[in-house]
């Protein structure tokens, strides 16, 4: 573990962002990939490669089933190649499919029965969670959880928190309905509920009050110099000494905490696209390769726990971005297996294909415009 901490703080400038990253994004892909090999497998379906990243090969070696395992030169995501793909995306070669034999035609995915091909392509995304959730309860099962009572120190004047009626001395209980059991749990709900309505309940001498309030979305700088937009409530909070307790997790309670943890991300992700169609949050704020070789650098320094949390909330990101319907992604290919279903047969060739290109210009198209947004960000910003 140490070896690890001072690989990833040595070096600083580019290779300081850069094997963090490439640590982060390796797992985070692997997991992904390996989900759909397993399920292919079990399947008994034929598969001709296995890639963590893209473009030439490094260097790989093949297994007794004939699979090739490699490591490629672009390591911003990875792929199975299943018997009858036309590429890393699994559009079916139909021509390929059409000349082989009746043995070879067994081992091709695109010949599988639909709840086969369905449950590989769902296989990436769950294994992303799977690992996420994992990562979650390890890191509760070895460092527990810091908590301080959510008790409101102080009130900005003018603030959100000042309009809603918060009075010094208030003790959080729940947002929303659910629970709260430290300070921190506010901090991360109210960062990503920027003017979104929040129903508060606080503990205010004994008796539980109910406070409205709307977080105003004020420009933040982390202690990185990252410069963000958050929800701010307008509340300040001192920590007593000796204040702070540790809370202790069993196996069981870490993996309830790993899939609570896991939720969480996804619904908060979920929302924060919402607000953005709706006008609520600002698009630059999503990040794309640069930004990810940058947060995974700094977050670095603070330890190997650290890091891995931060690949526990990438995967369930990737994840979650795989199954949105978009050809190209896995939830594309789920919507194409959904409509086979509803028609009894798949959609025709034609079809897919237009959709397979219009799924690929909106995946190259957010590329580009997050990758435009880490540029600005990373070497514009002030």
């Amino acid at each position: 573990m140490e070896f690890l901490q001072g690989l990833f703080s040595a070096g600083g400038g580019l290779l300081g962002y850069l094997i963090p990253a490439l640590f982060v994004l390796t797992i985070v892909v692997f997991f992904h990939e390996l989900g759909h090999f397993l399920v292919g497998r079990w399947c008994g379906v034929t598969i001709k490669a296995f890639s963590v990243g893209f473009g030439p090969e490094l260097f790989g070696f093949y297994d007794k089933h004939g699979t090739r395992w490699k490591f490629s030169v672009i390591p911003l995501g990875g792929y199975v190649k299943f018997l009858g793909d036309e590429n890393a995306a699994s559009v079916p070669d139909q021509d390929a499919i059409a000349h082989m034999s009746a043995e070879e035609s067994k081992g091709a995915l695109h010949t599988k029965p639909l709840w086969a091909r369905s449950a590989i392509v769902a296989a990436g995304p769950i294994a992303n969670f799977i690992l996420s959730i994992v990562i979650f309860a390890c890191l509760l099962l070895a460092f527990g959880k810091a908590v301080t009572p959510a008790r409101v120190d102080g009130i900005v004047p003018g603030s959100a928190a000042e309009a809603a009626g918060f009075e010094v001395g208030d003790i959080m209980v729940s947002i929303d309905g659910s629970e709260i059991e430290a300070f921190g749990d506010v901090q991360r709900v109210v960062a990503l509920s920027s003017e979104s309505d929040l129903k508060i309940v606080v503990d205010r001498g004994g008796e539980l009050v109910t406070l409205l309030t709307t977080p105003r979305r004020q420009e933040m700088t982390d202690r990185f110099g990252n410069k963000q937009k958050i929800g701010v409530l307008g509340i300040r909070h001192h920590a007593q000494a000796g204040e702070t307790r540790r809370v202790d997790y069993s196996v069981g309670e870490a993996l309830v905490g790993g899939v609570q943890e896991t939720y969480f991300i996804i619904e908060r992700t979920l929302g924060y696209i919402g607000r953005i169609f709706i006008g609520k949050e600002d698009a630059d704020q999503l990040g794309g390769p640069i930004r990810v070789a940058q947060v995974s650098g700094q977050v670095a320094t603070l330890g190997v726990a650290a890091l891995l949390n931060l690949a526990g909330m990438l995967s369930v990101s990737i994840g979650l971005i795989n199954l949105f319907p978009v050809p190209m992604l896995d939830g594309g290919h789920l919507m194409f297996f959904a409509i086979e279903a509803v028609r009894g047969k798949p959609l025709s060739e034609k079809s897919q294909e237009f959709g397979f290109k219009i799924g690929l210009a909106l995946v190259l198209s957010l590329m580009v415009f997050a990758t435009f947004n880490d540029i600005s960000y990373v070497f514009f910003s002030d």
